[in-house]
Parts: structure tokens; C-alpha cells; sequence
């Protein structure tokens, strides 16, 4: 019995750490700079990128290519976004702290993608030239 709740407490903490973990990467990632080219092509030129952004990041992340082999997608970021979104359609008009929590989680998502996308050209641009000067 000793057994079974401590591995229970063992995978509640290690899941609690995982989640923890990567919802740091994922801020990490989202606080790098974005590079105008890719503001522009969103059409985000003047103005911070919000979570209503992320649907047209998404939609230009799937657009662009990718020469490295396991260059990923944004599918937990999609999957977290989407939760995001229910839980802030749920706490619009009662809870306002929790509306505005989502709203600063959409916009990490929405940076988030942006970064992306212009890590994936930036990597593209290295891999073109590396192979243009073999």
C-alpha cells in the first residue's frame, strides 16, 4: 500500500515538474526578439504581438519550409492554446485576473510561433549557404 502512493505522489510530481519545465522553455523561447521580416508577413508591423496573432503565426509556420531533419512543429503549443482559450471563454466576465492570465498566455503563444518561424528561416538561410559554398 506504502508502495503504491508513494509511486502515485512520484508521478504526480514528476508530471507537475515536466509541465513545469516546459512552460518555462516555451517562455524562454517566446522572449527571444522577432525579426521584422517575420512581424511583417504577419502583419504585426507597428504594435505587440497578442494572442489573436497566433492563428496567422501558426498559419505562416506551416507555410514555411524547413531543411533540417527534425525540425518540429507547434503541436503541444497548439494543444496548449487551445485549452487557453477555453479556460479564458470560461473566465471572461467572472473571473477578470484569470481572463487576463490567458490573455498574457495567448500572447507568449503567439510569440512563441513567431519565434519559430524565424529561427526555422534563419536556419534555412545557414543550411542554403553551407550548401552553396561546398
Amino acid at each position: 500500500m506504502f508502495a503504491a502512493i508513494l509511486l502515485s505522489v512520484s508521478v504526480v510530481a514528476l508530471t507537475q515538474f515536466a509541465l513545469y519545465y516546459w512552460r518555462a522553455v516555451l517562455a524562454a523561447v517566446a522572449g527571444q526578439p522577432v525579426s521584422e521580416g517575420v512581424l511583417a508577413a504577419a502583419r504585426v508591423d507597428n504594435r505587440q504581438v497578442t494572442g489573436e496573432d497566433f492563428e496567422t503565426f501558426a498559419s505562416l509556420h506551416e507555410l514555411t519550409p524547413t531543411l533540417h531533419p527534425r525540425a518540429g512543429g507547434l503541436g503541444f503549443v497548439k494543444t496548449y492554446f487551445s485549452i487557453i482559450n477555453k479556460v479564458a471563454a470560461m473566465a471572461s466576465n467572472r473571473l477578470p485576473g484569470v481572463a487576463s492570465w490567458c490573455d498574457a498566455e495567448r500572447a507568449v503563444c503567439a510569440r512563441y510561433a513567431a519565434v519559430q518561424i524565424d529561427m526555422r528561416l534563419q536556419l534555412n538561410l545557414e543550411m542554403a549557404a553551407s550548401y552553396s559554398s561546398n
